[in-house]
């Protein structure tokens, strides 16, 4: 019997906005399938009910891939595959396996001679360096900093020393209740010349991408990160 198909289908950032961050043929494909491994249950149910599946999504099977998820319970995702039927593959939001528990599903994928197909959407990382203006030849996705405010702003020196060092860009990101802090301690401690671009609620109504630097942002009236969907990204040159 021959193999399934695992589908990474990227899912919107937050917003219902399918046309606009979606192609036709993602959709269609999406609402065809019946098997997902998912990283939150909810969410998906929302999604697949807004893309409106062939099937009831009452009646699709969801199987769950978060970070809490254990080596030993990956090899039950992967039967329905081996069973050749075709998985899909979604994130929280945005697309699976980019700073994501999905990318060990398709590792495991990989080594059973699995095909794994990445789908096209929307990725705020990437969505935010495009807009940035900033070195998309050289970047780094560092995910989240310290939560202890002395080790984020120890990290934030080491991450601006290697930017300038390599003419990298470091991106990263906050939970979305310490995205204001995130932002004091970079202005406090980041040299006047180096530039941050603050990316918010990419791809939603209320998207704001604005690229300045450090001593442009101290001028600035700070905008208003409390509770927001953030990527910071950082080059020092």
């Amino acid at each position: 019997m021959a193999f399934g198909t695992l589908y990474l289908i990227p899912v919107t950032l937050g917003g219902d906005n399918l046309a606009q961050v979606l192609p036709p043929e993602v959709v269609t494909l999406t609402q065809k399938l019946d098997t997902f491994v998912v990283e939150n249950e909810k969410t998906a149910r929302r999604f697949l009910g807004l893309i409106k599946t062939v099937k009831p999504v009452r009646e699709i099977q969801l199987l769950t891939l978060n970070e809490h998820t254990i080596e030993t319970e990956l090899a039950a995702l992967l039967a329905p595959l081996l069973a050749g039927l075709d998985v899909g593959l979604m994130s929280e939001a945005g697309c699976p396996g980019v700073a994501d528990p999905g990318a060990r599903l398709a590792a495991l994928a990989h080594s059973k001679g699995i095909r794994v197909a990445p789908l096209v959407g929307p990725s705020s990382i990437l969505l935010s360096l495009m807009a940035s203006g900033f070195n998309g030849q050289r970047f780094t996705f560092l995910g989240y900093l310290p939560s202890d405010k002395a080790a984020r702003i120890q990290r934030i020196k080491e991450i601006e020393k290697n930017s300038q060092k390599h003419n990298e860009t470091q991106i990263f990101i906050e939970t979305p209740y310490r995205n204001q802090h995130m932002l004091e301690d970079l202005l406090a401690h980041c040299s006047p010349n180096t530039r941050l671009c603050i990316a918010c609620n990419i791809s939603l109504d209320s998207e704001s991408i604005v690229s300045k630097s450090i001593s442009v942002w101290k001028k600035s009236t700070l905008p208003e990160l409390h509770k927001q969907l953030c990527v910071f990204l950082l080059l020092s040159e």
